[in-house]
């Protein structure tokens, strides 16, 4: 099909209270193969979450373990503490700007992400960003997942004695760890199977449960240890100079990896904001603050565990299993469950379920689409993506940042710059209206995010350890060797390339946006 878009009135879109938009029920093309119940626009009466119910998704997602372990991750690549949660910090602050800019569509609409990447890259093109983020959500649910079950394992192979860790082996590991693993994975999948209301309930009050779980830790360390030892006077083995810089800037690419997931998919979740000002301010109140804080929780609760035990357990559950108590023991156990469930489903299940949906609306639908996401997690491995924080950190979250960066830049650009935030919710649902473009792809989108993405991770590299090996899968001069200076800025420049193309090459047809040759 040619590149036109038809002529004449849009169908009209009736608007509710603070310029939310939705379509009239019999507006919807119900008959169309890029529709499901999943994906239309959520009705204004529906989009009831409020800042509280953001504030506290964000703090139920930020307090899981990985979480609490980056830090770790950042010492155990030479910073101090104080340099450590300042790169959490900044980072956060960072990622939350392109969180808030892409969120914007959700109240305003009621669509979720794959249906707002159709606004850029076409009908059918925007399964490449969907997919892409639905592989990321299947890595990081197989990750969580198997830091749930090993908690579950560690703290059970406490009550028991230590009997679990001496159980027979299957593929290296006791059987009572594969275990703890599925039953984790399946009682995952059960609550995601409620839907997305019943997620609200779990996260509004799994957020202060496990606040309140991270500060009992906090007090009980500080009891025993009567006072944080010597990791908070530790310096730096980088100092401020130029050996702290090479070392910055990788990590803190990094880390704004580690949420630019949630910047992409933001959608799935505002689209069910009761106004704008509910997911700016509960987002913003939610993410920075609170991983900051658990950042600096868990340096004082590692310096306390230095002070007693002689070494820093960065590990919470390996921390918690030092308890010489059942009830402190299952104390810690449903905390570290409700901490991985809430952060697991809400970043890594909705996100690929509309994705996959997305891919084929009229055979995936929501709950089909989180168990496919459930057993990718499985396949992918996931104990061998966080086997040193050099791979953790550079490889999985570098290269990861790098690509969301580049769709995010896409998104942003065609919202808020070419569309100025106007879209026509049928068309996003309609082959052949204005955001068909030739047979359902936009070229000018799709050579933006390839230009932009080989830019972010084509010069992608492997350090080397002490003992002289690789550690990571990448050649050690790049896999583009032209390209490494690139890499350690791989979501900044992802983001910032593919938004600049994008809008070179579509600024000709935003001009003729309305009528529009697309």
């Amino acid at each position: 099909m040619t590149e036109t878009v038809p002529t004449g009135s849009p169908i009209q879109q009736p608007a509710g209270n603070g310029g939310r938009v939705e379509l009239a029920p019999e507006a919807f093309p119900v008959d169309s193969p890029f529709a499901n119940e999943d994906l239309r626009p959520v009705p204004v009466s529906e989009r009831k979450w409020t800042t509280y119910n953001f504030a506290a998704l964000w703090i139920s997602m930020a307090h899981c373990i990985p979480s609490w372990t980056l830090a770790s991750g950042l010492v155990a690549l030479g910073m101090d503490w104080k340099q450590a949660v300042f790169t959490i910090a900044l980072a956060n602050i960072i990622v939350l700007l392109p969180m808030l800019a892409t969120g914007h569509a959700g109240p305003k609409y009621g669509i979720p992400f794959p249906v707002l990447a159709r606004a850029s890259f076409g009908l059918r093109g925007a399964n490449i960003p969907a997919l892409i983020r639905a592989a990321v959500a299947c890595g990081w649910f197989g990750i969580q997942t198997w830091i749930g079950g090993s908690g579950i394992f560690a703290l059970g192979s406490k009550l028991t004695g230590g009997h679990w860790e001496n159980a027979s082996r299957i593929a290296g590991n006791p059987w009572p760890l594969w275990l703890c693993f599925v039953l984790f994975w399946a009682l995952q999948i059960a609550i995601i199977y409620r839907g997305m209301d019943f997620l609200r309930h779990f996260e509004n009050w799994a957020a202060p449960f496990v606040i309140a779980g991270a500060l009992v830790l906090l007090i009980w360390i500080a009891v025993k240890a009567d006072g944080f030892g010597a990791l908070l006077d530790q310096p730096s083995k980088l100092g401020w100079g130029p050996d702290f810089w090479p070392v910055f800037f990788p990590s803190l690419m990094g880390m704004i990896g580690f949420w630019a997931t949630l910047s992409l998919n933001i959608p799935d979740f505002t689209r069910f904001g009761a106004s704008q000002k509910a997911q700016t301010w509960g987002q913003a109140l939610g993410l920075p603050t609170t991983m900051t804080l658990f950042a600096v929780l868990a340096v004082l609760v590692t310096s306390g565990s230095e002070a007693i035990y002689g070494e820093a357990i960065w590990d919470p559950v390996a921390l918690a299993a030092k308890a010489d108590n059942a009830f402190g023991l299952l104390f810690a156990l449903v905390i570290v469950l409700v901490a991985t469930i809430s952060v697991n489903i809400a970043a890594n299940v909705v996100s690929p379920a509309y994705d996959l949906s997305n891919l084929a609306p009229k055979f995936i639908n929501f709950r089909t689409g989180a168990l496919i996401t459930g057993v990718l997690g499985v396949l992918i491995f996931p104990w061998k993506l966080i086997s040193t924080p050099e791979f953790y950190i550079f490889t999985w979250l570098g290269v990861v940042g790098g690509l969301l960066g580049t769709v995010a830049g896409i998104l942003i650009a065609d919202y808020w710059i070419i569309r100025r935030t106007v879209l026509h919710l049928v068309d996003l649902y309609t082959p052949g209206g204005r955001y068909w473009y030739t047979n359902g792809w936009n070229w000018r989108a799709i050579a933006a995010f390839v230009v932009g993405g080989l830019l972010a991770v084509g010069g992608s590299y492997s350090g080397v350890g002490a003992d002289g090996k690789k550690t990571g899968p990448f050649p050690t001069d790049g896999l583009i060797p032209f390209l490494k200076p690139l890499a350690d800025y791989g979501w900044a420049v992802g983001l910032g390339t593919s938004l600049l193309l994008y809008v070179a090459l579509m600024l000709p047809k935003g001009r003729e946006q309305e009528g529009i040759k697309a």
